[in-house]
């Protein structure tokens, strides 16, 4: 298992700066034709950032990696669980992330996240994010995800 870094250290946006690099080459390389690690990797900052938008474009980038490379499941899993999280959807962050934990019940990375999202649901009920747009939280809730 590869050294990943813990929830609270994921949870440290990128600068504009190192988000910007990563924009631009997913841009480069085009939407379409964007090789499959540098859609992770764009996903993977906008997930990070404490921006919303960008939070929905990371989810929603890591949800066609998702389908289009199942060997990528591992961190699909994690970072949606994160992007959910953020964005305050603990009940799909829980979802994903209880997932990961299946397949790995050790997993340092998934076990420090859900002690976060267990935290921010004893303080009150899981929401479904109200600022999602709607076709997007249905497409999660529509496909056969965890």
């Amino acid at each position: 298992m590869t050294s990943l870094p813990l929830a609270v250290d994921a949870e440290t946006p990128l600068s504009q700066e190192e988000l910007d690099v990563l924009s631009r080459q997913y841009e480069r390389e085009g939407e379409q034709r964007a090789s499959l690690q540098t859609k992770f990797n764009y996903a993977w900052g906008l997930v990070k950032s404490n921006y919303r938008r960008d939070q929905e474009k990371g989810i929603q980038l890591l949800l066609e990696i998702l389908q289009e490379a199942p060997n990528r499941r591992r961190e699909c899993y994690y970072y949606l669980a994160l992007g959910f999280y953020k964005m305050g959807s603990y009940a799909d962050a829980k979802r994903f992330n209880d997932a990961l934990l299946t397949q790995e019940p050790r997993n340092e990375q998934a076990l420090s996240l859900s002690e976060l999202i267990d935290r921010k649901v004893s303080r009150g009920k899981p929401q479904l994010n109200p600022a999602m747009g709607s076709s997007q939280a249905s497409t999660v809730r529509r496909r056969t995800w965890p």
